[in-house]
């Protein structure tokens, strides 16, 4: 994974709160004309733009899979968050110029090949990996941030079948699991 330079990532910053204050008075992102940007920012890769609101979370929505030019991609997902994020009502005027924002712009996706459970805890690097996992229909993400708030492998693996809709204690050899790592940015505050 290239990492951005300063440049791309205030540009990116500036896209996501842009793309929000765009919804507020359009109801649409913004639209990214990419020679305008970093021309790392063309190139496709998947991001999470996660929104801060006082401290406490305000939305997430984001891609696993690149597909899209990166600019796009934040200013799609930064609206998202902001507006369609199925867990919060759309961000108010008012609330979107104290917004915090946070972009995690994603590595590709790597299959783990593991036994069982135990296997796969052990091969688990907290503080590094995003998990996906999938099994049928049931798939769930957590970001490496997640692993702040779950700093145990057993409890963020558990937390992870919930979040897929499975159970905690879950196992099945059909159960699929890929991770990622991110590139950080957030706006100094």
């Amino acid at each position: 994974m290239s990492e951005l330079n300063q440049t791309a990532k205030n540009q990116l910053l500036e896209i996501a709160e842009a793309s929000v204050q765009s919804g507020v008075s359009s109801g649409r992102p913004i639209h990214i004309v990419l020679s305008e940007y970093d021309a790392k920012l063309s190139s496709e890769r998947a991001s999470f733009v996660t929104l801060h609101l006082a401290g406490q979370l305000r939305g997430c929505i984001g891609s696993l899979q690149a597909y899209r030019p990166l600019a796009q991609d934040v200013a799609d997902n930064a609206f998202a968050a902001a507006f369609r994020d199925p867990r919060f009502p759309p961000v108010s005027a008012g609330e979107a110029a104290q917004l915090h924002f946070h972009i995690s712009v994603l590595s590709e996706t790597s299959p783990m090949s593991f036994k069982d459970e135990q296997d796969l805890l052990s091969q688990i690097r907290p503080e590094i990996d995003g998990l996906v996992l999938e099994d049928g229909f049931n798939r769930g993400t957590f970001l490496p941030s997640v692993w702040e708030q779950l700093p145990d492998k057993r409890d963020f693996l558990n937390q992870l079948k919930r979040k897929a809709g499975l159970p905690p204690d879950y196992w099945s050899n059909k159960l699929a699991i890929s991770r990622y790592t991110v590139e950080d940015i957030e706006a100094n505050t």
